[in-house]
């Protein structure tokens, strides 16, 4: 019986460890797909009042063209500009994103939500900082 549960053990184990080594390994599934260089930028600390930039990189590492729909974001401060023409397979492309911390306080976290045609849609991406109260110099 001791061996029995044994091996149900190691069969589990062994099984469990073969599903996340094929998940890393799995293909892109067919068609547009959005592969980021990157999800996430913290700004780190800025001051009230500044505004921050930062451009996400993207490239399309399916076998058909990503069409952008929409970027949308969280709040009024934030904005982005996206590619408004297809991107081809193996090609790469950007989304720009802006903040401004005006009227902000304290520990932000924006998320940016990308609508495309992309088998991932949709992908999200988001910026972080921590604003400082003004400085009077």
């Amino acid at each position: 019986m001791k061996y029995i549960l044994a091996i149900a053990v190691l069969a589990c184990l062994s099984f469990g460890a073969s599903a996340q080594d094929a998940e890393l390994l799995a293909p892109t599934p067919p068609g547009p797909f959005i592969k980021f260089t990157e999800t996430s930028h913290d700004f780190g600390d800025i001051e009230q009042g500044e505004s921050v930039e930062y451009t996400f990189e993207f490239t399309n590492t399916g076998n058909a063209p990503v069409v952008i729909s929409n970027v949308m974001t969280t709040c009024g401060c934030t904005a982005s500009s996206w590619p408004r023409e297809p991107v081809l397979p193996g090609t790469s492309s950007k989304i720009e994103v802006s903040f401004n911390s005006t009227g902000k306080i304290g520990h932000q976290n924006k998320v940016i939500t990308i609508m495309s045609n992309a088998t991932n849609n949709p992908e999200r991406v988001k910026i972080i900082t921590n604003i400082l109260p003004k400085t009077d110099s």
